[in-house]
């Protein structure tokens, strides 16, 4: 981006001062470490205030900072805009530069799967166009006006991730960015301990339609009763994306292979599509990215070739080579039951000369619901497919009670969080070259830790 600093004050409502038009912002940051010369800082109200690091911002190179109006002691060699509040003046801002570039928006969310088919829609739209996506997980309040703030003037289409935790926040993330395509990948049990029923979480999910452009469109999971409920009685444009036939883009002929899944879409008979991801369930988010290419009228041929290419958000699914040759399967940046299922459902068909082994942590945010859902998961662990399992958390004890019905208790490791390293040496003495090894946790329990240790020389 680059602005002047007056017509940044004229976007948040502020009377702009003479001297202004000299200073240009180049871009926006909120962490002073990591600030850029030319930068504005915007100082946010968190578990740490933002205001203390003003001078920090500026020593690292900001021309300018925002500055809550509740909050004495201006700076006094540092232009600033007082804001009544900084987080509200960053999405004003983060929304008017998105209006002033004028990109196609699509919006995607979902309890799984808005990651991958984020990274999906993006790579088919760039076949055409200059896309701009959400970078890693900048999905709530201020990673989407930071994510509408880093697109570059050329920019045609932004593929913009929607996360969401509670009622209200994607009716103020759609209206942000008031998207002409808003897709929802599906309805799980993400982040029920605060909604009770995975009905209210569709509810939740069903607020990316309210900034939706009265032209736009709606694409969502068929498959799903809680979404073609909530659905009927919408007149805008919509399409569906599932396994019954009664959706409009249909997936056929799906093929598992070692690194990758291939299928055929009913509506483009003539084309093959392989992504390298394993697991059908992500044919599912393929198809919902197909459903975004075909409302821009992406060629089947760019489309496949797109999907075969596409490049995945680190941690997603990932496929990593360990220290001693055993193969990884990271999927660690977040958990909740249906995305576990699906990925051990999908890791055990893995085909291997040695053992399968899998690694999970807690699942976070299930409330009252935690023990049954995590004890739930050992309907997906077959003994016959699974050599071992480690669990790693206060929760996954459920899960461990329940394995031991049908699992030795030599084959049930589990650890407190604080005991990573001891479930690293447990599962490094058990590996050997040949061994597949899954990770799956919620990111609160960093996994990421034991990957690592398990990658490092």
């Amino acid at each position: 981006m680059k602005m002047q600093l007056a017509e940044i004050a004229q976007a948040l409502d502020i009377e702009p001062q003479n001297g202004w038009d000299d200073i240009t912002v180049t871009s926006v940051s909120f962490d002073s470490r990591k600030i850029s010369a030319g930068a504005l800082f915007v100082p946010l109200i968190d578990e740490k205030d933002g205001h203390q690091y003003v001078e920090s911002a500026k020593d690292n190179g900001a021309v300018a900072t925002l500055w809550q109006e509740d909050h004495p002691n201006t700076p006094t060699e540092l232009p600033f805009l007082q804001v009544e509040d900084s987080l509200k003046a960053l999405q004003k801002l983060g929304s008017y530069y998105l209006q002033k570039i004028n990109p196609r928006v699509v919006a995607i969310t979902g309890s799984n799967g808005k990651t991958t088919t984020k990274d999906m829609v993006a790579g088919i739209l760039s076949t055409q166009f200059h896309v701009k996506k959400t970078p890693e997980n900048f999905n709530n309040e201020i990673g989407v006006p930071m994510t509408c703030l880093t697109m570059e003037p050329n920019t045609e289409v932004l593929v913009v991730e929607l996360g969401m935790d509670h009622f209200g926040q994607l009716d103020c993330l759609s209206r942000l960015v008031s998207p002409d395509v808003a897709v929802i990948t599906m309805i799980g049990e993400a982040h029920i301990e605060f909604f009770g029923t995975r009905a209210k979480i569709a509810n939740a999910k069903m607020e990316i339609l309210n900034g939706l452009k009265e032209d736009g469109y709606f694409i969502y999971n068929g498959d799903e009763p809680l979404l073609l409920e909530r659905a009927k009685d919408k007149t805008m444009p919509q399409l569906t994306f599932g396994n019954n036939e009664s959706n409009d883009i249909v997936a056929t002929d799906i093929e598992g292979h070692e690194n990758s899944t291939s299928f055929k879409v009913a509506t483009y008979p003539e084309t093959p599509f392989n992504i390298p991801m394993i697991g059908t369930y992500n044919v599912n988010n393929a198809l919902a990215a197909i459903s975004v290419g075909k409302i821009f009228q992406i060629s089947a041929d760019n489309m496949s070739q797109a999907l075969k290419n596409f490049e995945i958000t680190k941690n997603r699914a990932e496929w990593v080579t360990g220290k001693k040759g055993e193969k990884i399967l990271s999927d660690v940046y977040n958990s909740n039951p249906t995305a576990a299922r699906k990925v051990l459902e999908a890791f055990s068909q893995v085909t291997t000369s040695g053992k399968r082994i899998v690694v999970l942590g807690d699942m976070l945010e299930l409330g009252d619901q935690g023990a049954a859902m995590h004890a739930g998961l050992a309907q997906a662990i077959d003994p016959q497919k699974i050599a071992s399992v480690y669990l790693c958390g206060d929760l996954m004890g459920s899960l461990a009670d329940a394995l031991r019905t049908k699992f030795s208790n030599d084959q049930i490791h589990h650890y407190k969080v604080d005991e990573k390293e001891r479930l690293f040496n447990d599962l490094d003495a058990e590996l050997s070259p040949n061994d597949l090894v899954m990770l799956k946790g919620s990111h609160g329990i960093a996994l990421e830790k034991v990957l690592a240790m398990l990658i490092r020389d």
